[in-house]
């Protein structure tokens, strides 16, 4: 059985945090997304429930895969950027 269900479960359950309590992703959100940090928190938890939401359900999983590679590539490239 595959284990995205659970995985999507659980970032969906992730991304529902972000909007209960937005000041424990503050920190982590900070280094990427120095300006406007609270803004970029519940963007990301929109986005991040959003994704969970779709690799629950058997007929958008693969999009919402392909959504997962491009989140992570967001992240990683405002991380970068953030650096400069």
């Amino acid at each position: 059985m595959s284990r995205l269900p659970v995985i999507g479960a659980a970032l969906a359950a992730t991304g529902l945090a972000h909007f209960a309590k937005p000041q424990l992703f503050e920190a982590i959100t900070a280094p990427a997304f120095p300006t406007n940090t609270r803004r970029h928190v519940y963007t990301n938890g929109t986005i991040e429930t959003a994704l969970g939401v779709g690799l629950v359900a058997p007929q958008t999983r693969k999009f919402a895969l392909a959504g997962v590679a491009g989140y992570l590539g967001y992240l990683i490239l405002s991380a970068v950027r953030s650096r400069r």
